[in-house]
């Protein structure tokens, strides 16, 4: 098949080799997607034990700094696309220059954006919302940490990215794992203080003052700050350096840049507009029907974020396979790629719905059952979010469609489509379809929303699945001319590059 015609992907099956090769760079991946997600899932689950106020003013300050910051993480994802492409054309250096092209642009927007709107923006912001006055105060400080140390996110995902794409993904595992136990054992520190757990029988260290919902913000930050830097330590060593020219690549590359830019804004649009829309369905939809709703929500999503995290993973390393097959000129070895993930997904994905549908109020107690809060109030969060559970369980199936077809469209350089496709999709069924059944049928509460995002879940996945199938993508070249080596280092030098170290 000729690799510069847009033929179909169709009937181009995943072989076994296929699925080995998928889990192979994957499974580091999961690991590091799961354990961002556990990261969460503690926060919440340790600042639970506070109350249900700050576990609703942790929810709506964790999505509302990550909106602003997802569009900035999803133009330096595509650090992985570039990256792996040029590890595809044996063009070693480029990819080095692309990880340093991230990092300026982690640098340059947390000056110009971040800094500006965690001192200004986010009181304005939460202000506006109408919480209970604690709620506003809390979800403010957490989200104005997270987003006044936005640079560590933004620079340890460039980091990441840049390790996925030359497909050692261990690293960054490792990372994760050491920063994961660095925020746990902060949590406890900073949350509880001095009191400690006296519930689970741990005591506190004394003199230490106990911050709370800010406790974790701050457990948060030293946490991804490890992640960046250890990857980082190894970025700059002397064996990546040998084979990929990482200190002599620091200087900016105007077309690198440039060419990063125009690729990741359309990814970096779908990234946080889905994210707005989900803060807005979250804040103003649920909200509005009082903290209970709240809690019930984030109780679901967290548990929405352990099943879909593990695809993301997925997504990663398929868009790390695309993009060397594409840039070795192997487009069909793409869809079989693509293919293999899919299958190991919908299997994954599926069997978390069913789990979601069975124990659906097993699973909301979890987080309710912790903490001084009233028998009745207990039960009615429950009640809440094991209705708002069936609608999660319903969904996890196209959910991965939706996953692995955009990281593999991603991984091809297919951002434009996909951007504006999630761009109306997620307005017109997130925030539109939402406020349709809050206004036509209030009776509904907060699972009026919820239906919304089903719909908006199950045809997202459905288009993705159809924008990679037609087969668009092959048409696609997103490496230009090969810049000069930098002075003493030999582009395709010796090293086990891909050999998941």
């Amino acid at each position: 098949m000729d690799p510069m015609n847009p033929s179909r992907g169709r009937g181009i099956a995943a072989r076994l080799s296929d699925v080995r090769e998928v889990w192979f760079l994957a499974w580091p991946t999961v690991l590091t997607m799961t354990s961002y997600t556990m990261m969460q899932f503690v926060d919440s689950l340790m600042v639970a034990q506070v109350g249900m106020v700050e576990l609703a003013a942790q929810g709506n300050g964790g999505v509302w700094s990550w909106a602003p910051m997802s569009f900035l993480v999803g133009v330096i994802t595509l650090v992985n696309t570039f990256v792996s492409q040029s590890l595809g054309a044996k063009r070693l250096h480029d990819a080095a220059t692309y990880a340093w092209s991230g990092l300026w642009i982690a640098v340059i927007s947390w000056l110009v954006l971040l800094v500006p709107l965690a001192l200004l923006g986010l009181p304005a912001l939460f202000a506006a919302m109408g919480h209970e006055p604690r709620v506003q105060e809390l979800e403010t400080q957490y989200a104005g940490i997270l987003v006044g140390a936005g640079l560590v996110t933004l620079a340890g995902k460039a980091m990441s990215n840049f390790f996925f794409g030359i497909h050692r993904p261990k690293i960054v595992t490792v990372a994760a794992i050491v920063g994961n136990v660095v925020n746990v054992v902060g949590n406890f520190i900073l949350i509880y203080g001095e009191r400690g757990l006296p519930s689970m029988g741990l005591p506190g260290i004394p003199g230490t003052p106990a911050y709370g919902v800010v406790g974790a913000a701050i457990a948060t930050v030293i946490g991804t700050f490890v992640e960046f830097l250890i990857p980082f330590v190894v970025f700059l060593g002397p064996k990546l350096h040998q084979e990929f020219g990482t200190r002599s690549a620091w200087k900016p590359n105007r077309n690198m840049l440039a060419g990063l830019v125009r690729t990741g804004v359309p990814n970096g649009i779908q990234f946080s507009n889905e994210m707005i829309c989900w803060a807005i369905f979250m804040s103003a939809l649920v909200g509005r029907f009082g903290t209970d709703h709240l809690a019930a929500g984030w109780s679901v999503l967290r548990f929405m974020h352990m099943s879909f995290m593990p695809a993301v993973g997925f997504s990663v390393a398929t868009a790390s396979l695309v993009g060397k097959s594409i840039g070795a000129g192997r487009p069909d070895d793409a869809v079989r790629q693509t293919h293999a993930a899919l299958a190991v997904s919908l299997a994954y994905m599926t069997l978390w719905g069913i789990v979601m549908f069975v124990w659906r109020h097993e699973l909301v107690g979890i987080f309710v059952d912790s903490g001084d809060v009233p028998d009745e109030q207990v039960t009615r969060i429950i009640a809440i979010g094991g209705t708002l559970m069936i609608c999660a369980a319903v969904f996890q199936t196209f959910d991965a469609l939706g996953i692995i077809y955009t990281g593999a469209l991603r991984g091809a350089g297919d951002t434009l489509v996909p951007g504006i496709a999630t761009v109306t999709l997620s307005w017109g069924l997130i925030v539109g379809g939402g406020m349709a059944l809050v206004g036509r049928f209030p009776e509904w509460e907060s699972t009026g929303p919820w239906l919304a995002v089903t719909a908006y879940i199950v045809i997202y996945g459905l288009f993705m699945a159809w924008r990679f199938e037609n087969g668009h993508w092959r048409s696609i070249r997103l490496l230009g001319r090969a810049p000069e080596p930098a002075p003493g280092f030999e582009p395709g030098g010796s090293g086990s590059v891909g050999s998941g170290s």
